[in-house]
C-alpha cells in the first residue's frame, strides 16, 4: 500500500483520471437514481432524489449519530458535536450526498480529537458545525480542536491514498470485505470534494498545525451550474 501512495503522489495524472472517473460515477448514479425514483410513488417535498425543502440541521444531525457510533465502537467514547444554525430553514438539495459529505467531514475531526485526547484526564473539546444561509450559498463549516494538519501535508488531503491515520488495507486479507473504520482509506476527503463540486459548490480546508481544523463546505442553492463531467 506504501508504494503504491507513492506512485500515485509521483503521478498527478492518476489523480485526474480518478476525479474524472468518480465524478462521472457520480453523475451516472444521479441519473439512474433519479429515473428510478420518478417512477416510484411521489413523496413529499420531493422530486425524484431532490427534496425541495431539505433542512441542512436535521441532515447533520443524522450524519453526527452516523459518526458518533463508528467512533464509538472505535474507541469507546466519542467527542460531542454542537450544531448551530436555523432549524426552519430549507433549500433544494440532495439528502444522500449531503450526508455523505457532513458524514466525512464529522467522522475526519471526531477522530482527530480522540486521538488527541486519548491519554489526557481533560474533556475533549467539541466539534462546531455551523450552518449559514448566504444569497448564493448555503456553507457548512465543521470546526475541530483536533491538532489540525502540518503545512507540508495540507495539500496532499486531496490526493486518493493518502490519510493521517492507520490504513485498515494493512490488516486485511484476500478473502475479506474490510472492517468498518472511522478512518484510513485517504478517499472521504477527494470524494466528499468531488460531491460538493457536482452542483456547483465546493469544500475548502483550513488548518492551524497544533490546534485544529476549520472545513468549509459550499452548497450553490441557485440551480444555475451544469454538471462539471469529464
Amino acid at each position: 500500500k506504501k508504494g503504491l501512495e507513492e506512485m500515485m503522489n509521483h503521478m498527478p495524472e492518476i489523480h485526474q483520471f480518478l476525479d474524472g472517473f468518480y465524478m462521472s460515477r457520480i453523475g451516472i448514479r444521479m441519473l439512474i437514481g433519479q429515473h428510478v425514483a420518478l417512477h416510484e410513488p411521489s413523496q413529499e417535498s420531493y422530486i425524484g432524489l431532490i427534496c425541495t425543502k431539505l433542512s441542512p440541521v436535521q441532515v447533520a444531525h443524522d450524519a453526527i449519530a452516523d459518526a458518533r457510533s463508528i467512533c464509538m465502537r472505535q474507541y469507546g467514547d466519542a467527542p460531542e458535536v454542537e450544531v448551530f444554525g436555523d432549524d426552519t430553514f430549507t433549500f433544494a438539495y440532495v439528502p444522500g450526498h449531503l450526508h455523505q459529505m457532513l458524514f466525512e467531514l464529522v467522522k475526519n475531526s471526531l477522530r482527530a480529537v480522540s486521538d488527541k485526547y486519548a491519554d489526557s484526564d481533560e474533556q475533549p473539546p467539541p466539534i462546531r458545525v455551523v450552518i449559514a444561509e448566504g444569497a448564493e450559498d448555503v456553507t457548512i463549516k465543521i470546526s475541530d480542536e483536533g491538532g489540525g494538519i502540518r503545512r507540508s501535508g495540507l495539500q496532499r488531503i486531496w490526493t486518493y491514498l493518502y490519510t493521517t491515520a492507520d490504513s485498515p488495507l494493512l490488516d486485511m486479507d484476500g478473502a475479506s470485505a474490510g472492517p468498518v473504520v472511522l478512518a484510513g482509506y485517504g478517499y472521504g476527503l477527494p470524494l466528499s470534494r468531488l460531491y460538493a463540486r457536482y452542483f456547483g459548490g465546493d469544500l475548502q480546508v483550513i488548518s492551524m498545525d497544533g490546534y485544529g481544523t476549520d472545513a468549509y463546505l459550499h452548497l450553490n442553492r441557485l440551480g444555475n451550474v451544469q454538471e462539471p463531467l469529464p
